[in-house]
């Protein structure tokens, strides 16, 4: 039998991770705001939603130092401390990607999004804030698993993270549905790239969420 151990800590690293989590996930709410006023063509609140989301990635970034820095060589863990860390690199590219995204809209801004394809990137972003959304649940699950070690929360957070798994997959299709109708624009080249580029750096949202699931589940693993 495991022995609970975050007893020994004055605070639970878990508690950390969360703090991030929920960082992850105001930065998402922001940038969906962000995609939706690039659509519109009346929004001219852009570059503020992507000042508010380098913000929130400034603050994320400031938990993640914390979590690294207060984690005393030899501590006793309920996880082994390098997954810890790889799972907090998983989550915090999350956030990172969303940022990356704006940052490809804000290098050809004016050009903006080609209405026979608005509606299908708007599907896509949907798509890939409900990973985002899973992963507080998921967190905030794995933190009581690690306090009591109990068999019937830990098939909470592995049905979490097959949740996630299958959210990543469909925002995967969408993905492709999109960059496929992208091709079929009648456009020049440039704007091809560049939403076929934008479509593939917003389906890394998604794919990071699913592969901090991934370091979760080997956390959780027996």
């Amino acid at each position: 039998m495991r022995i609970p151990l975050l007893h020994l800590f004055m605070t639970s690293p878990f508690d950390g991770l969360l703090e991030h989590a929920e960082k992850v996930k105001e930065c998402a709410w922001v940038f969906q705001q962000a995609i939706e006023c690039h659509i519109a063509e009346q929004c001219t609140r852009f570059e503020d939603f992507k000042n508010e989301v380098d913000r929130l990635e400034h603050e994320a970034d400031s938990v993640k130092r914390r979590i690294r820095g207060h984690i005393p060589k030899g501590t006793l863990m309920p996880v082994d401390k390098f997954q810890l860390f790889r799972y907090l690199g998983e989550q915090d590219s999350v956030l990172d990607a969303a940022q990356d995204a704006l940052d490809w809209i804000s290098f050809r801004f004016e050009a903006g999004v080609p209405k026979t394809v608005q509606k299908d990137l708007l599907l896509l972003v949907d798509s890939v804030i409900d990973p985002i959304e899973e992963l507080i649940h998921m967190v905030s699950e794995a933190r009581t698993y690690f306090k009591l070690f109990s068999d019937k929360q830990r098939v909470v957070v592995k049905d979490i993270i097959r949740n996630l798994r299958k959210l990543e997959h469909e925002s995967d299709q969408l993905e492709d549905v999109f960059k496929q109708k992208v091709f079929h624009l009648e456009t020049d080249p440039i704007t091809v790239f560049h939403m076929v580029r934008l479509a593939e750096i917003i389906g890394s949202i998604a794919d990071h969420a699913e592969n901090a699931g991934d370091m979760m589940r080997a956390m959780v693993a027996r």
